[in-house]
């Protein structure tokens, strides 16, 4: 079908279910008079966009507080559609076995016989155009021969990418004959929206974060990250180690298998803490469908971390200010929290510093006073960030992501094991990197970022000394200023000197001192 007679039809379609949807929420007593105070509402409104949740409420309470969600917490709305695509993940039918078979055939190259000794065509999990199989290899890849493979349905991704071209094609219509529309640059948001679902369905980049996570986490005993079979991933299909495992929130199983659910609340908390805030490469959407256990032999207990389509990163400099920021506020040093903030350009340069701290201190007391036992780390990493809201500031939203994947975490934690000290895990963790930060393990760090720049400048520094010599000799106008400055020269190349003989003592006692050790 061509495409513009495809979204002519989903135009069509869109239109008459909207209407349709419009008209079932309308009181069956006065339909019409409803829907035309509605519309006058809306186009009497001059600030639709501030005004549209006093509008909304007419449609009923889940439409209402959907949109004071997003209007309080603006950075929900993308962990919102994710949530709202998972919610219908066990309305989609898998493909029946021979389709799945056709399907997994197209997406190799190859017939599965050539690649497989053995593969599950019924999925063990479906979702929102994708679906999970079993297999075992021919011949066993680095060492792996039960893999998982995660298929995406290629005719339902087509529609989805037909029907997001279809809206990005109205946000450009809606722009082009409508001001409200340009001036809520409705073709940026449908762009955002479609990159965000398509990231979804990137297997690829899917494996890569794959990759990436278990690089970090190379030889952690806590939890263990599936391998990634890079010879059979394509832009359908992305193949991985399998792994047996049970959900995190089956406890009846868990302890089954005698897995000890007290050290595994301490390691989600640990583990989520480490790869927000320290790796800054963390999920986006994490709760408790994407936590598995291992019940295998080896690994019996470990983490498993699935559904790296929806990760997010945190610059050094975000990073950073949390790390610190939240070690601030464990301390209840909010003078400290508040130099961050005005530091980071969270709050206008001209709000005041004491005004900030009085708030901090105001949101955070509360959760100070509170028993241990009801004190939530989470809650706390929200006043962090929310505390800039009054003094119009805001925090960027990736840290927000982070800070709501942290208290999914953390309410996971206490779902498995009720008396787990998540507050003290939190701050603990948060200090260890916040003190790796600054002793000579930070330094090394900042200074390997530097190097490649120190590469570039150090040949210069000859040149660059000339120069400033000739500046200096030219500002000298009388001969006292010379003898100033070649006085200046010498003494400077007398401080050069000794500090070069004294690093020639020092190395030379390092090195004598540590072959004694070694020879004793």
């Amino acid at each position: 079908m061509p495409p513009l007679f495809r979204r002519l039809l989903l135009l069509l379609h869109a239109l008459r279910y909207g209407a349709r949807l419009l008209w079932l929420a309308a009181p069956s007593e006065h339909k019409l008079h409803w829907l035309i105070q509605l519309i006058v509402r809306m186009q009497a409104s001059g600030r639709r966009v501030e005004r549209l949740h006093d509008v909304l409420p007419a449609l009923g309470p889940l439409a209402s507080r959907f949109a004071r969600t997003l209007a309080e917490r603006p950075e929900l709305a993308t962990s919102t559609l994710h949530d709202a695509i998972d919610a219908i993940d066990h309305l989609e039918a898998p493909l029946p076995p021979p389709e799945s078979e056709q399907a997994l055939t197209r997406a190799f190259g190859r017939p599965l016989a050539t690649l497989f000794s053995a593969v599950d065509l019924v999925p063990v999990r479906g979702g929102f155009a994708e679906q999970t199989h079993f297999a075992r290899l021919l011949a066993p890849i680095n060492g792996h021969r039960e893999v998982a493979i995660k298929l995406v349905r290629a005719d339902q991704l087509q529609q989805i990418v037909d029907e997001l071209a279809l809206l990005r094609w109205v946000a450009r219509w809606l722009e082009k004959i409508s001001g409200s529309a340009r001036r809520l640059q409705l073709r940026a948001l449908a762009q955002t929206f479609t990159d965000d679902i398509l990231r979804r369905f990137d297997l690829r980049a899917e494996a890569a974060n794959l990759s990436q996570t278990g690089h970090h986490f190379d030889g952690d005993a806590r939890i263990v990250v599936p391998s990634v079979i890079w010879d059979l991933c394509t832009s359908h299909t992305l193949t991985m180690q399998r792994i047996s495992s049970l959900p995190a929130s089956d406890l009846t199983a868990l302890r089954a298998h005698h897995v000890k659910l007290a050290p595994l609340a301490a390691h989600i908390v640990e583990v989520v803490t480490e790869q927000a805030f320290e790796h800054g490469f963390f999920h986006a959407t994490l709760d408790a469908r994407r936590v598995r256990v291992s019940i295998e032999p080896d690994t019996l207990g470990r983490l498993v971390l699935a559904e790296f389509s929806i990760m997010s990163s945190l610059s050094t400099g975000e990073r950073e200010f949390f790390v610190h920021g939240a070690t601030a506020l464990f301390d209840q040093d909010y003078g400290r929290l508040a130099e961050l903030h005005r530091d980071a350009g969270h709050v206008p340069h001209d709000t005041r510093a004491d005004l900030l701290e009085a708030e901090l201190r105001t949101r955070a007391e509360a959760h100070f006073a509170a028993a241990p036992a009801d004190r939530s780390a989470g809650s706390l990493f929200q006043h962090l960030l929310h505390v800039v809201q009054p003094f119009d500031g805001v925090v960027p939203t990736r840290l927000a992501t982070a800070q709501r994947s942290f208290q999914q975490a953390e309410t996971l934690a206490r779902a498995l094991h009720p008396g787990v000290d998540s507050w003290n895990i939190a701050r603990g963790v948060l200090a260890d990197i916040a003190r790796r930060d600054v002793d000579h393990r930070g330094w090394i760090k900042r200074i390997s970022r530097e190097l490649p720049h120190l590469a570039h400048m150090l040949p210069r520094v000859p040149q660059l000394a000339v120069r400033y010599l000739q500046h200096e000799h030219d500002r000298a106008r009388t001969p006292r200023q010379n003898a100033q400055l070649m006085a200046d020269i010498g003494r400077e190349y007398r401080r050069t000197r000794l500090l070069l003989w004294a690093c020639v003592l020092c190395g030379a006692v390092l090195g004598a001192g540590t072959a004694l050790l070694a020879w004793w």
